[in-house]
């Protein structure tokens, strides 16, 4: 009994996705549906990956996601609400990251790091 419910702890430890490509490939880009053509309020970059700060919303998207899949009551409300809407709303804002890129054209040159003084 108890190595049928180790097993059992073990497969719903284990990740869904095993990559973060995966993740957006399965999930963000068939479930997450707007529209980014040239001259839309949304932008996307399909080189989404070369944008650290879409890796790093898109990966916490993912690990949320994993968690928050084993609650089988209000687990997917609270990923769509808390996680999905937050960071897919700050990545396709015209001003976010991908603001230079588009569906037809691609990436374009990243923004440059905030300006910084050193102390």
């Amino acid at each position: 009994m108890q190595k049928a419910q180790a097993a059992a702890d073990d497969a719903e430890a284990a990740p869904v996705y095993t990559t973060l490509l995966d993740f957006v490939d399965e999930v963000i880009r068939p479930h997450y549906r707007r529209e980014v053509s040239e001259g839309n309020q949304k932008k996307w970059c399909p080189q989404w990956w070369a944008h650290g700060e879409a890796y790093r919303r898109l990966d916490a998207l993912w690990r949320a996601w994993e968690h928050l899949r084993k609650d089988p009551n209000t687990g997917a409300s609270v990923w769509w609400k808390d996680h999905a809407d937050h960071h897919m709303g700050m990545l396709l804002d015209p001003q976010g990251p991908f603001s230079a890129c588009g569906v037809r054209h691609g990436h374009k040159t990243t923004l440059p790091p905030l300006p910084a003084d050193q102390p």
